[in-house]
């Protein structure tokens, strides 16, 4: 068994607000990637409004935490507005998408 890689793009032994560790930028989807290896994945995005990243299915199960703005995540056709500090589970295998319904940053969690 190999040792799961180290958090990276973050300071440590350091407080710190997660939203503040992404910035918006004008008609894009942005993501920041802190850990990545075949157990887990954790990565920070930041949508401006009206953006998107389109239906897709993922490996692992998602849990995504809103930390700024508002978001619609769809599941399986179904939509859901997240709003800071609300958090829901994408399930693995499932068809998902997500959108910035105003400027929209959250915390992608996936566990293989």
């Amino acid at each position: 068994m190999t040792i799961p890689g180290p958090m990276k793009n973050i300071e440590k032994a350091e407080v710190l607000t997660l939203k503040e560790q992404i910035a918006y930028q004008e008609g894009q989807v942005v993501s920041k990637t802190l850990a990545q290896n075949r157990a887990v994945s954790v990565t920070l995005f930041s949508f401006d409004k009206d953006e998107e990243i389109s239906t897709h299915a993922s490996g692992g199960d998602a849990f995504v935490t809103c930390l700024d703005g508002v978001g619609r995540i769809t599941i399986d056709g179904v939509d859901y507005e997240l709003n800071e500090g609300e958090s829901i589970v994408m399930p693995a295998g499932h068809p998902h998408a997500v959108y910035g319904k105003e400027k929209f940053k959250m915390l992608l969690v996936v566990v293989f």
